[in-house]
């Protein structure tokens, strides 16, 4: 046979520890759960018992719908701390609606709205918040930190004037005014699952179908990896960016109108710090604070994570002092890990573009 002719034979390639390492940085919210997992359940042998599942299970669906919107905002490089905000205002805003009612005093009568209409104003409150933050911001030109930082204050603030700063108790209607149910939201189930995770997992396909098969998730991407370049292609920047902080709005009133109904009372400082737990799942499941980069799923795996260790704690008697200390430790090693990610791509870049001149 002529040796020219002779079809080359192709070398498996060698596994270099820069790949070891690659890997080990994208399955970081993978490992670090079994991780929690097997240390949790070491610790405390009760831990993954059916009881302990389905609470935990409720907490980890409320923040993995915080996550995904903020999955959304992350991507085109911004931020949104009143997603905590937007979450008790919008129980107080249901819980005022089904004990109050609405009050109009040139009828001198109160009307008081079927549950369903109550959730739907409560969606569109919410989302109505997101948007706000998203004109500041694209309008004005304001930095999406401050922009929903000052939402924080606001939301909060309106919170609290609802019912001047008490709680509204028992929100279960009233069967004469046809306003029952709301308090299904949280307890019911379908197939022996409750409703919330039936919430998130719809929300969660939802999410993954559009930043995955829509030009709109395309979009997401491209204003995150490089807003000018996306510009110049014709993604209508302003637009899009208002839009992702709507989802996040309304993903931040449905977790309100859940825990609202989980508990059966409103309170206006529902949703405390919530937004730091959402933060810290977008970032441990992988996505980049610089954008252009993450995935629906690993946001799901972040909140199964965050989720997982808070509730880990509390079952070993953790003191909620040194639970802030743990959690805030989780949120900045995620972020020098992502920072980590970021520079080791662009070495590798780097090296294949070197290796192709």
């Amino acid at each position: 046979m002529d040796a020219a002719k002779a079809t080359p034979i192709k070398r498996s390639r060698r596994i270099t520890k820069t790949d070891i390492q690659q890997f080990l940085l994208r399955g970081r919210a993978f490992i670090a759960l079994i991780l929690v997992v097997v240390v949790f359940t070491s610790l405390s042998p009760q831990f993954l018992n059916a009881e302990n599942l389905v609470i935990m299970s409720k907490h980890v669906a409320t923040n993995a719908l915080l996550a995904i919107g903020m999955t959304f905002v992350i991507l085109t490089g911004g931020i949104d701390l009143s997603v905590g905000s937007i979450v008790g205002l919008t129980a107080m805003i249901a819980g005022g609606l089904i004990n109050e009612g609405i009050r109009i005093d040139a009828l001198g009568v109160i009307v008081y709205p079927h549950t369903w209409t109550i959730i739907v104003i409560s969606l569109i409150a919410g989302t109505l918040m997101g948007a706000i933050s998203g004109i500041v911001i694209t309008r004005f030109n304001v930095a999406p930190f401050i922009a929903t930082l000052g939402m924080l204050y606001v939301a909060r603030g309106f919170a609290g004037l609802r019912n001047n700063g008490y709680t509204f108790p028992n929100i279960i209607g009233r069967p004469e005014f046809g306003n029952t149910g709301f308090d299904r939201l949280g307890a019911g189930d379908f197939l022996g699952i409750n409703y919330s995770i039936w919430i998130m997992a719809v929300f969660a396909v939802i999410a993954w179908f559009v930043t995955t098969r829509l030009p709109f998730g395309r979009h997401v991407y491209a204003i995150g990896g490089n807003e000018r370049s996306a510009e110049l292609s014709g993604v209508r920047i302003n637009t899009t960016k208002t839009i992702v902080y709507m989802i996040s709005g309304f993903c931040s009133a449905m977790v309100g109108l859940i825990i609202a109904s989980q508990l059966v009372a409103a309170h206006p400082a529902t949703g405390e710090t919530f937004e730091l737990n959402a933060i810290a799942a977008v970032v441990l499941g992988g996505t980049s604070l610089a954008g252009g980069r993450g995935s629906v799923g690993g946001t799901l795996i972040g909140a199964f994570v965050i989720g997982v260790l808070g509730d880990g704690l509390v079952m070993l008697g953790v003191s909620s002092f040194w639970q802030k200390v743990i959690k805030g430790a989780v949120i900045v090693l995620a972020v020098i890990i992502d920072q980590v990610q970021a520079r080791m791509q662009e070495r590798i870049a780097l090296q294949q573009q070197q290796e192709q001149m």
